[in-house]
């Protein structure tokens, strides 16, 4: 019994050293409240009984969590947990950030919500800020709830002002789960069978993946095709996002962008930049995505890092473009509320003033020189590291580009 008390003490013991030979999360300066609500079960039952059953989530045992303080969320145990999903890429500047918060607090206290139909400085203040980042002519802001709204709004306005119908998208894109927008989505997962007409799909100019490689000209080519055998020629609109987001941490080609606008423009129709998941100094070298492509679009839609978790999105265009809205009554009872807008200008103000682009482009070079590390030791598993700072992926698969492999 004594030999087996010591193996036993051994084993114990290596197992002691093995956990504390990982990585540990640093100190943090914050104590989450003492929980004193619902089990996990019971949030469990609930969410079961009144909840629609298209909720999912995630783990064998959900997580519960009660509480976010910038970088980490915590449980009802006060277990703590470093949040590098940030709400589907939506928390930019940190969960409960004091600088956010009080500017929502402080609105709150004194107008939560009238209409657009009245004036107030917090929609007009936030409009004026967002106008400020955007290149060229890019300055008329219709504020939303969500990107969805803002993507329905903005193919509603490319229709609208160009007097055409058809609208190119890509494979693998998602701009929302509207029915306009779910036709603009070219993933089968999130479609429904509901009327998307007038929507084209075009190869997607992945540069890994994608049917060409990294030859954009070949995948613009197909657009072109599109225009010509898919429409009368001309179209209302493209979109695109930068980088897909759900689709999976998909660059573009270099090149395609600045080539497919050329094509679009010519057929009469406007580009449309889906920044609800790239913008908002995600990428780290821009404030924008499709600044790193080096394109100027017609209409910029976001979301997301907008409201840093405030239900917020806008569509951002020209003077000229924005005036087809006038024809008939428009207008968001939610969209541009005190609010969300005074949140919206705190989370601008916290992004410049903590120089959040640039963290996010340090740090996100550091993750990306890491994982080249892991894709180096590990070829024959890691196939590719997709980089836009800080979204970065792995693709887990053979390590030779379908384009390759289906000429070797």
């Amino acid at each position: 019994m004594m030999q087996g008390a010591r193996i036993a003490r051994r084993g114990l013991s290596r197992l002691a050293a093995a956990a504390a030979a990982l990585p540990r999360m640093p100190a943090f300066d914050h104590v989450p409240l003492p929980y004193d609500g619902p089990s996990a079960a019971e949030i469990a039952r609930k969410r079961t009984e009144f909840l629609s059953p298209s909720l999912f989530h995630f783990y064998s045992k959900p997580l519960n969590i009660v509480e976010g303080k910038m970088q980490y969320l915590y449980d009802e145990r006060g277990r703590r947990y470093l949040d590098a999903f940030a709400g589907i890429a939506t928390v930019c500047c940190g969960h409960c950030h004091p600088d956010i918060v009080d500017a929502i607090t402080a609105q709150a206290s004194r107008l939560q919500h009238s209409t657009v139909l009245y004036l107030n400085h917090a929609i007009a203040d936030f409009a004026e800020a967002l106008a400020s980042k955007m290149p060229g002519d890019l300055k008329v802001v219709f504020f939303t709830n969500s990107g969805t709204e803002a993507n329905e709004l903005a193919i509603m306005m490319a229709r609208l002002y160009t007097g055409s119908h058809d609208i190119i998208s890509l494979r693998n894109s998602y701009h929302g789960n509207a029915a306009g927008t779910m036709g603009a989505t070219a993933q089968k997962n999130w479609k429904f069978s509901v009327i998307q007409s007038g929507v084209h799909h075009a190869v997607n100019p992945d540069p890994y993946r994608g049917a060409f490689g990294a030859d954009a000209e070949k995948y613009v080519r197909d657009v072109q095709e599109i225009i010509e055998f898919g429409t009368t020629g001309q179209v209302a609109g493209f979109i695109s996002e930068a980088i897909q987001g759900v689709g999976g941490i998909v660059e573009l080609s270099p090149g395609y962008l600045p080539l497919a606008y050329e094509k679009v423009r010519k057929a009469g129709g406007l580009c449309i930049a889906d920044e609800v998941q790239a913008g908002f100094a995600r990428v780290g070298s821009h404030f924008w995505g499709f600044e790193t492509h080096g394109v100027v679009p017609d209409i910029v839609t976001m979301a997301k890092g907008i409201g840093n978790g405030i239900p917020l999105g806008a569509v951002v265009t020209t003077p000229d473009i924005a005036q087809v809205l006038t024809r008939r009554c428009y207008f968001n009872t939610f969209g541009g509320n005190p609010l969300c807008t005074a949140g919206g200008l705190a989370v601008l103000r916290v992004l410049e003033e903590e120089g959040l682009q640039e963290n996010a482009h340090a740090v996100g070079s550091y993750l990306k020189d890491r994982l080249r590390a892991l894709q180096d030791k590990h070829e024959s598993t890691l196939a590719s590291c997709i980089h836009l700072k800080l979204d970065q992926t792995f693709q887990l698969a053979s390590a030779v580009p379908v384009a390759m492999a289906m000429t070797a």
